[in-house]
């Protein structure tokens, strides 16, 4: 059973952060018994370069996804062409793109309703939309389109973007409406935790690693309905990651190995295998439909 929304309110209220992750480890263990801890690796398509070439490179590079980068300006028929492209590439590769803004913006600018929208990109062959572009000070449009999404049998992801300024019952009241649609839709594939980066000129300080493990448990307490909840050591770095495996977390993100050598911050494939094994875990290679590919 999940925590109530009182109960959350109380955690974030509370000190005990090594009792809180444990309740939330406990949830985990009984989600997923086996100790195993899953990350997927995938390559970023930019829609300006030869797809097939881009393509075929990310699949030699182990990638079994890929992640469409928006071409700017949004229209429907080349968001479609592109995918059609991608997917002619490599059948297989399970594509991602595309947030629950860019999809509003695509009704609106094609004059189609958003079912529509929906519907045209899953027959290009579109697999799942990120969870980007949620806010708890005003989800009713994010959760309408991933309602919708979920209804047209394409699986997304949750996002909850904290530290912008919101309330404490504000993240409450948005983590509940990401339960009530998991239990309408069993759409969500899984969760994800990303703290706000801090703009010039804003008056708040940016979420310490402490509030983060605090607030990714309790997330794991609330959302007990969505199967995963994945960190990533980009946003967190990989001590944090590590710690965030006792605190609910059973996902390690994405790997990009084409762009690790562009961008040396970028965990390698290597050194999230080694931290997941540090934490006392397995790490296995999923697909983005948390599908596992490769257990060692």
């Amino acid at each position: 059973m999940p925590i109530s929304p009182e109960q959350a309110l109380d955690c974030f209220a509370s000190d005990d952060l090594i009792g809180i992750g444990m309740e939330a480890d406990a949830i985990r263990r009984r989600l997923h018994p086996e100790t195993v801890v899953t990350y997927t690796v995938d390559s970023l398509i930019e829609p300006s370069a030869p797809i097939l070439a881009q393509v075929e490179a990310a699949v030699e590079s182990g990638a079994t996804g890929v992640i469409l980068r928006t071409p700017a300006p949004l229209d429907l028929a080349v968001i479609e062409s592109l995918l059609r492209s991608i997917r002619q590439a490599d059948p297989e590769i399970r594509i991602q793109a595309l947030s629950a803004p860019e999809i509003l913006s695509l009704a609106q600018n094609s004059s189609v309703n958003l079912e529509e929208v929906l519907g045209r990109l899953k027959a290009a062959g579109l697999d799942t939309l990120p969870g980007t572009g949620a806010s708890c000070l005003n989800p009713t449009a994010w959760l309408a389109v991933h309602g919708a999404a979920h209804q047209a049998g394409i699986f997304t992801t949750a996002e909850m973007l904290f530290g912008a300024g919101e309330t404490m019952e504000q993240r409450v009241a948005f983590l509940e409406s990401l339960r009530a649609l998991q239990s309408k839709t069993n759409g969500f594939l899984a969760f994800t935790l990303t703290s706000a980066p801090s703009p010039t000129g804003r008056d708040l300080d940016d979420p310490t690693a402490v509030e983060y493990l605090k607030t990714l448990a309790i997330c794991r307490m609330m959302l007990d309905n969505i199967p995963h909840i994945q960190t990533s050591a980009h946003h967190q770095g990989l001590k944090v990651l590590q710690m965030s495996l006792r605190f609910g977390g059973n996902d390690a993100g994405s790997v990009h190995p084409i762009a690790i050598s562009k961008h040396s911050q970028d965990a390698s494939e290597e050194e999230i295998r080694r931290i997941i094994r540090d934490a006392g875990f397995r790490p296995a290679q999923r697909d983005t439909l948390y599908r596992t590919l490769f257990l060692n």
